[in-house]
């Protein structure tokens, strides 16, 4: 059994994936030599200059250097979901993503200024035990694994693709997972998909709600900086939200994510995705706020 460790990323038009050893696919399709071995992010740089950049994702949260700022309290963030319009979910290769028609979405407040934020869809990052899968970690603690979701900023921008070529075209909500022994409602309407899209390319529509707001923490303090994709072409164009209190799954749900295979279905070696995160990079000089919201 050969297993990848890959990272994510995605989206409409433009596909962000390591792919097979080796390979990567561009927006086209079109599998690409890698310069460097997918399975070593820090040689990233050689190939996608932007994951060489200052403004890179994720980072470990140093509690003692994060800055409280009372403006981020004063402008609440706030976010609104319909869960009947998570319509799809599928397997890119490296995780499983549910798309989500974001029309009634909007994620507003808080870092994100003026501008107004839709939900593109969401992911989620994993490893091989729970004593790792998260991207951020906390004072150096890794959590079991992360939920990612991915909004888009619509008030100026046309598309998905405009924002994310742009320094405040992305916000992100980040979800760290921790591990207990009673499974987590909303995330097993997600466990409940996964044997229809166990191989790479396999989608299967969605017939029930899902909603986004239930996998956020209830106490939504958070912390937040700007950063970047955490996958080639690693772009800078992501503002950072998250959430310090994490949400609770099982080790059976994290292990049906463990179970899907990052290959195709006539692959002659089955491809476990057992781990799909890239390690914290250096803050270096941004500032890291945080804001203390309590319970919604």
């Amino acid at each position: 059994m050969r297993v990848w460790y890959l990272s994510t990323g995605r989206h409409h038009g433009l596909t962000i994936a390591i792919g097979s050893p080796g390979s990567w696919c561009d927006q086209s399709g079109e599998h690409r030599a890698l310069a460097v071995d997918p399975k070593r992010p820090a040689k990233w740089p050689l190939l996608f200059p932007n994951a060489g950049g200052s403004r890179q994702s994720p980072v470990n949260i140093e509690t003692s250097l994060v800055t409280s700022d009372d403006s981020l309290r004063n402008e609440p963030l706030t976010w609104k979901y319909v869960p009947e319009n998570c319509f799809s979910i599928n397997n890119t290769g490296y995780s499983w993503r549910v798309d989500v028609n974001g029309t009634g979405s909007e994620l507003i407040g808080g870092p994100l200024g003026n501008s107004k934020y839709r939900l593109e869809q969401f992911h989620c990052h994993w490893g091989s035990d729970s004593s790792q899968g998260s991207e951020h970690t906390v004072d150096g603690k890794p959590y079991a694994g992360e939920l990612h979701l991915v909004h888009w900023n619509y008030y100026k921008y046309s598309s998905f693709k405009e924002a994310l070529e742009n320094s405040d075209g992305l916000a992100v909500l980040g979800v760290l997972l921790e591990v207990e022994s009673q499974d987590h409602p909303e995330i097993d309407k997600i466990v409940s998909l996964i044997p229809k899209i166990m191989f790479k390319g396999q989608k299967e529509n969605i017939s029930f709600s899902i909603d986004p707001a239930k996998l956020l923490p209830n106490d939504t303090s958070y912390w937040t900086y700007l950063g970047s994709l955490t996958t080639p072409p690693c772009l800078e164009s992501v503002i950072w939200i998250l959430f310090k209190n994490s949400i609770r799954v099982s080790e059976k749900q994290l292990n049906i994510f463990r179970s899907l295979r990052s290959c195709q279905p006539n692959s002659q070696t089955e491809q476990v995705l057992l781990q799909n995160y890239r390690p914290p990079l250096p803050l270096g000089n941004r500032i890291l706020r945080e804001c203390t919201c309590g319970s919604v």
